[in-house]
């Protein structure tokens, strides 16, 4: 499939920051993190770019996102990241970036979100935060609990 063809393809080649980086499938997610991807359908698994890599020249100092992917139209945003208490605030940080940046330098992506799990913190090992902790209330008020696996219907 072209990036013409897709809303995120076609939203990519209008956002200057990511302008060109549209890749199809989940070419644009590092193999190590495939496995951690599960689609009901991958043929709705349309494309992906990689926001950190790709605008880290921009914003150097930032605390970056990792990807979006779209699945069946949808934009879903997915850090791989360690999920330990200690990483709680970098976390945090790094959606904050996202969402000015979706605002400010991606308005044409920011409308593509899912409805439901826009935001999604997939562990690359286990998930070491206490239930009931103030750092799991915090992820949960911001829906951002981490998962063992992006789950996509």
């Amino acid at each position: 499939m072209k990036s013409d063809e897709t809303p995120l393809g076609k939203a990519v080649a209008q956002t200057p920051d990511v302008m060109g980086h549209f890749m199809t499938g989940i070419q644009a997610v590092k193999r190590e993190y495939h496995s951690k991807i599960h689609v009901s359908n991958s043929r709705n698994l349309t494309g992906s770019i990689d926001i950190d890599t790709v605008t880290s020249p921009l914003y150097p100092d930032a605390n970056r996102w990792d990807y979006a992917v779209e699945y069946n139209n949808e934009t879903y945003f997915v850090e791989f990241h360690p999920a330990s208490t200690s990483n709680v605030a970098e976390m945090i940080e790094k959606l904050s970036w996202l969402s000015w940046w979706l605002r400010e330098k991606a308005p044409l992506i920011n409308a593509l979100k899912s409805e439901k799990n826009a935001y999604n913190w997939v562990a690359t090992g286990g998930v070491k935060i206490l239930n009931g902790s103030r750092q799991y209330r915090q992820l949960a008020t911001l829906g951002l609990l981490p998962k063992k696996m992006l789950d996509l219907k």
